[in-house]
């Protein structure tokens, strides 16, 4: 989606009549969809192929033939058994930009399973994520997915533009257990580099404080100080420099070591006004802060701002269906929104006639 978000022709293939199991993935449901196949699948076309029948075979064969990109995410051997797998897609365009998406990668973790919470678990996500030590707990959002397909989008985009000046097309490969590996930086680069195995720590950093939550007079607020700077002008908002001058709390690391003390210190202080009434005090002196939104709250904050979360299409009764914008700003040739997501296969027809056109067949019949 974000690569034809930003231009790109994709043809999605999916399996008659079930199609993307993500089509039923609900509740919930809009205009009688499952919002969860909505939210990834906007200005795709749809074509419906069985790779075990020959005339699908063959579209499936022409349409690499063509393409500029192929991303497929079957289990690893998935793609060679049906004779389009990488080396048979380079004999067939020596261009072809080929982008394999596993959960565990093409050798040893071939066999297993490629699910977000399983990756989660075994990944170490939860094992640092939780209200207390000893109670992993997942996101709230599929995030390992995501990131291995915005890592895909990358290593596709790089490859493209080897592609540029080679005229060579490549194997791009992405896994969810080395995304998520990648993308636990600073917990990953402090087991690596220094052998700590990190726990949970609920809502605190590790090497920050206070970055956390806190109990304000109506709801929670999180405060985010980042430097020594920031705690000053904190305790300034909150009419204590002495907390400032307390040798304890002095610079990040003694915040660190004394984080329960400061959070003793904070949360007496806190609790007497509104989450609202410090976002209103303390934002203005540079203190990172802001009340816990839910998705309401937080659509809202993002339309005050002028951001522009919404994407509107039309549905297929011409309702509009408002989905969530593309947060990429380009200033010549931005997110484009034109197609709503496909129906199961509403694309077949008109691709199938383009692409027989070219099929082998058609073309003896022709001569």
């Amino acid at each position: 989606m974000l690569l034809a978000d930003l231009g790109a022709d994709v043809v999605k293939v999916e399996q008659p009549g079930t199609g993307d199991d993500t089509r039923a993935w609900g509740p919930p449901h809009a205009q009688g969809e499952a919002t969860y196949f909505l939210s990834v699948n906007r200005n795709k076309r749809s074509i419906a192929l069985d790779l075990r029948d020959p005339a699908d075979h063959a579209r499936a064969v022409e349409l690499i033939r063509r393409a500029d990109v192929l991303v497929e995410n079957f289990r690893p051997g998935t793609m060679a058994k049906h004779g389009l797998g990488h080396r048979e897609a380079r004999a067939l365009n020596p261009r072809l930009v080929y982008c394999s998406v596993t959960g565990f990668g093409p050798g040893a973790g071939a066999a297993l399973p490629g699910y977000d919470l399983l990756v989660q678990a075994v990944g170490g996500l939860m094992s640092v994520t939780g209200p207390a030590p000893g109670v992993p707990v997942k996101t709230g959002v599929a995030l390992v997915d995501v990131l291995t397909g915005l890592h895909a989008a990358v290593g596709v985009l790089a490859a493209l533009r080897e592609r540029d000046a080679t005229g060579e097309g490549q194997l791009v490969e992405v896994n969810l257990l080395s995304t998520l590996l990648s993308s636990l930086v600073n917990q990953s680069a402090g087991y690596t580099l220094a052998g700590v195995v990190p726990g949970i720590l609920g809502n605190r950093h590790p090497s920050i404080a206070p970055y956390e939550v806190f109990t304000a007079a109506d709801r929670p607020l999180v405060i985010a100080v980042g430097n020594d700077r920031q705690f000053a002008s904190l305790c300034r908002g909150l009419e204590a420099p002495e907390l400032a001058a307390d040798a304890r709390f002095a610079t990040n690391p003694e915040r660190v070591a004394h984080i329960d003390a400061l959070a003793a210190e904070l949360t007496d202080r806190l609790r007497h006004r509104t989450a609202a009434e410090w976002f209103a005090l303390l934002m203005p002196l540079g203190v990172p802060c802001g009340p816990v939104n839910d998705l309401a709250g937080a659509f809202q904050l993002a339309d005050t701002l002028g951001l522009e979360p919404r994407a509107s299409l039309s549905g297929p009764d011409g309702e509009p269906l408002d989905l969530v914008a593309n947060p990429i700003g380009l200033s010549r040739t931005p997110p484009r929104y034109e197609r709503r997501p496909p129906a199961l296969g509403e694309h077949t027809a008109e691709l199938s006639a383009w692409l027989d056109d070219r099929l082998p067949h058609r073309n003896e019949e022709s001569r």
